[in-house]
């Protein structure tokens, strides 16, 4: 049987942001451990997108060598702390243990996690290549570009636009999904190989790309993420109480504004409605619950079976008393006095599928009003034209989609522009989720290692 961790009681996490799993037990890794086929043809790695070593690191803990498994995990991620709280494993990894085709899959993420947690990254020489990298952002993509190409010798440097560093890990997701002192202690680990960060640096604004060149830069890997919020575009979005999901979770989990005591504290109402279905809704509708409101709502203009968002997101939702409303899709924002009064969704309805194999939302011409005073939208991120836009003034030219997105190799990340590379939000190539930043981070620093080997 699939072991699971204890959980925080679904009343008391309403009211503070401490983390609502525990780890498992050691017994229980044990446990877990020993229920592992050992395929011949790992599936399990196949679905992961930075290919860590699962049967062998499982392996290790059913031999109750700890360390070792620690070890297995870090040859290619170092962030198995995060990884094992935020990934999506039922849709990766533990999507394809074989064990969940008729039964319960490795609980392969908890195993991670709990490696992750109690083991730390060994020290190992690393001989000097002689060249430069900068990175720029200090999340999951910029994270793990960095402890590769620190492993392969290169001076890495990464730049963070904000205060602290963690990028979306840590403005994005809020502390009783991911501990800050778990994303510290793994930032320290990389700090300890020798990966040096700069804080406060807005590349772009603070700097520009030809000044990192001209400061002796080999390469450029662009991970700063994705941070203009896409909105509803519909009447009344401009009301106070009304925020982005983004500014909203960087208000409270990066700069405490939930706290009245805060020099720019959160107006805090008494219901709010979320829109949108994916794991940043439940981050922010969860947080609202958090931070004070008395009803909160997700609305989502699809049905419970199409929600995005991770399957533990949504059950932990339910717990904590967050409202779903189905079929209901935007349609204008109510005022009074400048301020949110309501919310009128018209009745939807499921038609033929669209390009994502979903069904095609339908309206019917029926209406609901919801009694809200705050709308939070959180419907997803486009990319920061700050960059590109600096760079033309230097006569350096990137090729961007039609979205404003980089345009990159889907091997190896690199710009049309030489020795440029980008990955992570800026330029996603499949879905954006933060093992698959983590990937990207990966193929770029593979492939700005080869490209700087042949370097002179």
């Amino acid at each position: 049987m699939r072991q699971k961790p204890q959980e925080q009681d679904k009343f008391e996490r309403r009211h503070n942001f401490d983390a609502v799993e525990e780890n498992l037990t050691r017994e229980q890794v044990k446990e877990e451990a020993s229920r592992c086929l050992n395929c011949k043809k790992p599936r399990c790695v196949e679905g992961c997108p930075v290919n860590i070593k699962i049967p062998d690191f499982i392996k290790a803990l059913k031999e109750d060598n700890i360390e070792k498994a620690g070890d297995i995990i870090r040859e290619t991620s170092m962030l198995p702390s995060v990884c094992g709280r935020i990934c999506p494993q039922e849709r990766q990894c533990e999507g394809n243990c074989v064990l969940g085709i008729k039964g319960e899959a490795i609980a392969i993420g908890a195993l991670e996690r709990y490696t992750g947690d109690n083991t730390s990254a060994k020290a190992s020489e690393i001989v000097p290549s002689g060249k430069k990298v900068a990175i720029v952002g200090s999340g999951c993509a910029g994270l793990t570009a960095a402890s590769d190409l620190r492993k392969a010798g290169h001076e890495v440097t990464v730049f963070e636009a904000l205060h602290k560093f963690g990028g979306v890990l840590r403005y994005g997701i809020p502390p009783f999904r991911l501990p800050r002192k778990i994303l510290d202690k793994e930032i320290q680990n990389l700090i300890e190989m020798g990966v040096k960060f700069e804080k406060n640096v807005i590349v772009g604004k603070s700097v520009t790309l030809k000044q990192l060149k001209d400061d002796g830069y080999d390469a450029i890997f662009i991970c700063s993420g994705a941070g203009l919020p896409k909105m509803m575009n519909i009447k009344g979005e401009n009301l106070n109480g009304v925020f982005s999901a983004n500014e909203f979770l960087t208000r409270v989990n990066l700069m405490g504004a939930n706290d009245e005591n805060n020099a720019t504290p959160l107006k805090i109402g008494k219901s709010v409605a979320v829109i949108g279905g994916g794991n940043v809704a439940m981050d922010a509708a969860r947080t609202a619950v958090r931070v004070g409101f008395e009803k909160v709502y997700i609305v989502y203009r699809r049905t419970e079976n199409e929600l995005p968002a991770r399957l533990e997101e949504i059950r932990h939702a339910k717990e904590e008393g967050i409202i779903f409303r189905f079929l209901m899709a935007p349609e204008e924002i109510l005022e009074d006095s400048g301020c949110v009064k309501g919310m009128k969704f018209e009745i939807m309805e499921l038609g033929e599928p669209d390009d994502s194999g979903r069904r095609r939302p339908v309206g019917t011409g029926n209406y609901e009003v919801l009694d809200v005073d705050t709308v939070i939208v959180a419907l997803g991120t486009g990319p920061n034209p700050i960059i590109q836009k600096s760079s033309a003034l230097d006569g350096i030219v990137f090729e961007i989609d039609k979205k404003g997105y980089f345009t990159v190799d889907s091997e190896t990340r690199e710009t049309s522009v030489p020795a440029i590379f980008a990955g992570g939000d800026v330029a996603p190539v499949g879905t954006s989720n933060a093992i698959n930043a983590m990937g990207a981070g990966k193929k770029a620093a593979k492939a700005i290692n080869e490209f700087l080997s042949k370097k002179a």
